[in-house]
């Protein structure tokens, strides 16, 4: 029988980062904990730098470790948060269908990627806030899935609120880079970047500001 992969730990086969980016106030935080924590609040303080919570899953008889970070979407920290973005294996692009802005700047959060993550990085669009009365959005769906069909990724839209397509969001994306790093196992490519030292120093900044990240 084989030896089991230097990869593997005791309790996961793969450790996966992801990076959730996009405007402030679309509702990443909001969709993280919904994800990690299965909670929902309406009054969610704003990220200030970068934080991250873990959830591992099960895919194809594998237990994923995710490290999911969350990004400040400030200009301000866009400084602090672009020197997360060459350790993501997978980035979630998120925009709020109320918000056209939003949306409009994806193609920036794009070039961002463009320029500081690995060629290989994995993307999925997220447009965030779903359940929204219709009157209040600003973004239909067919203009989501025809820019995810322009940059040929993934499209789903989400609410954090309701728990719509949350579980979805994360669990293709970590699918499609564990089918990566399997495609690739024989190139002898990492399968798992694990924490760096700074990583663990950085990983709880919060603010003391409510935002109403996720909607009203």
């Amino acid at each position: 029988m084989a030896a089991p992969p230097a990869r593997a730990r005791a309790d996961y086969d793969y450790l996966i980062k992801l990076l959730l980016i996009g405007d402030s106030g679309v509702g990443k935080s909001c969709l993280l904990l919904r994800f990690s924590d299965g909670s929902f609040t309406t009054s969610f303080i704003t990220t200030i730098g970068i934080d991250f919570k873990i959830r591992t899953i099960e895919l194809d008889d594998k237990r994923i470790k995710l490290q999911i970070w969350d990004t400040a979407g400030q200009e301000r920290f866009r400084t602090i948060t672009t020197a997360y973005y060459r350790g993501a294996m997978g980035i979630l692009l998120v925009y709020d269908v109320t918000d056209e802005t939003s949306f409009n700047n994806i193609r920036n959060w794009i070039r961002n990627i463009e320029q500081h993550a690995s060629d290989n990085v994995n993307k999925i669009l997220v447009g965030n806030k779903a359940d929204m009365d219709e009157s209040k959005r600003a973004v239909p769906t067919s203009r989501g899935q025809a820019l995810a069909d322009g940059y040929g990724i993934k499209f789903f839209e989400t609410s954090a609120r309701t728990n719509l397509n949350v579980e979805e969001v994360f669990f293709s994306l970590a699918k499609d880079i564990k089918q990566r790093l399997t495609d690739t196992d024989s190139r002898s490519e990492p399968a798992s970047i694990m924490m760096s030292q700074t990583d663990q120093a950085s990983g709880s900044g919060q603010a003391t500001q409510n935002s109403a990240c996720c909607g009203t």
